[in-house]
């Protein structure tokens, strides 16, 4: 068992100094997730990959019923964070431009496109991803991971305790199911 599980293990148990410890031993996995969520961000996004991580920590340092099983499973649950952290971010930026209208954009290729830089894109595919959570929660798990953390297959795997052939299999499903959300198609969100 890794350092990083015995701490977490000892935050379960109620040692709220156990999560503090963890910041040393993961700070650059944080930060590596960080800089790939923010590398399809906007420009004149003025979060850096330091605030997000931060901002994020604190949202995970503040949960009660944070429960986590391992390392790989920390990374993924950090990196839902972020997003949050990034959807909260981008529903303040739109509510100045309130009913701007643009047009959704697809996911294509492996790590979506679209117009990632744009907020109401970001919005679109949290929206879609909600939805296909309440169908297939696993399904948007895999999404999250891969998607949001970057991470990869092997890595999305561990931390959802998955086999490799079930996360591609998952990835591509979801994939399929949020580009045909985003484009529209009739049902896709029901």
């Amino acid at each position: 068992m890794g350092q990083v599980t015995q701490l977490l293990m000892a935050r379960d148990a109620g040692d709220r100094e156990a999560f503090d410890r963890l910041v040393p031993l993961v700070y650059d996995e944080l930060r590596r997730i960080a800089r790939r969520q923010l590398r399809r961000r906007s420009p004149q996004q003025t979060l850096d990959s330091s605030g997000l991580v931060h901002e994020a920590w604190l949202k995970l340092a503040g949960a009660q019923r944070l429960r986590v099983n391992d390392h790989p499973h920390f990374l993924a649950v950090a990196a839902t964070a972020m997003r949050q952290v990034l959807i909260d971010r981008a529903r303040g930026r739109l509510r100045v431009k309130r009913g701007a209208g643009a047009a959704t954009a697809s996911l294509d290729g492996v790590g979506g496109a679209g117009d990632a830089t744009d907020p109401e894109w970001l919005l679109d595919v949290d929206r879609a991803l909600d939805a296909l959570g309440r169908r297939e929660p696993r399904l948007a798990r895999v999404f999250e991971c891969r998607f949001f953390a970057g991470l990869g297959e092997d890595e999305t795997a561990t931390a959802l305790g998955l086999s490799l052939r079930s996360v591609q299999r998952d990835w591509m499903r979801a994939r399929a199911w949020l580009r045909a959300a985003l484009e529209g198609e009739a049902g896709a969100l029901s």
